[in-house]
């Protein structure tokens, strides 16, 4: 059994944010097939800042600790900021997560990349940050 930091298992226990907004902002799932975790983050913006953040995640306990610590880091900044969550940071707040549990970091920091990036693509607007980070762009080159 691997040792989860008390952060970890805090977050588990008692996830934040947890829940559906109904008139979402933007959506963005994110799935790894290999262990079946599954995350859902939706987002709603306010004057270009995260005014709230909610996920549906089904995964282990560490997915569920990375979407409520993903949510919490998030809610409240701007896009941009939001941006810089990354799957090292996520990790890092949580106070460290067991080598085989790393993935989970990344489905986080990936699903609320792709809410970001879907409210993006239904106001027509470019994000700063929003195509860096050596993630493939499904959509091809942002002009």
């Amino acid at each position: 059994m691997p040792m989860y930091s008390e952060k970890v298992m805090d977050h588990f226990m008692n996830p934040r944010n947890v829940g559906e907004i109904e008139d979402a902002d933007g959506i963005g799932e994110e799935g790894n097939p290999v262990c079946g975790d599954m995350m859902t983050f939706y987002i709603k913006v306010k004057d270009n800042r995260l005014e709230d953040v909610k996920f549906q995640t089904f995964g282990c306990g560490a997915a569920v600790a990375v979407s409520s610590i993903v949510s919490e880091m998030a809610k409240g900044k701007t896009l941009e900021e939001a941006l810089t969550i990354t799957p090292s940071l996520v990790a890092h707040e949580l106070e460290g997560l067991p080598k085989n549990k790393y993935h989970c970091s990344n489905l986080g920091a990936q699903a609320l990349r792709k809410a970001i990036r879907d409210y993006a693509q239904k106001r027509g607007i470019t994000i700063k940050g929003l195509e860096m980070k050596g993630e493939q762009d499904e959509e091809g080159e942002e002009s």
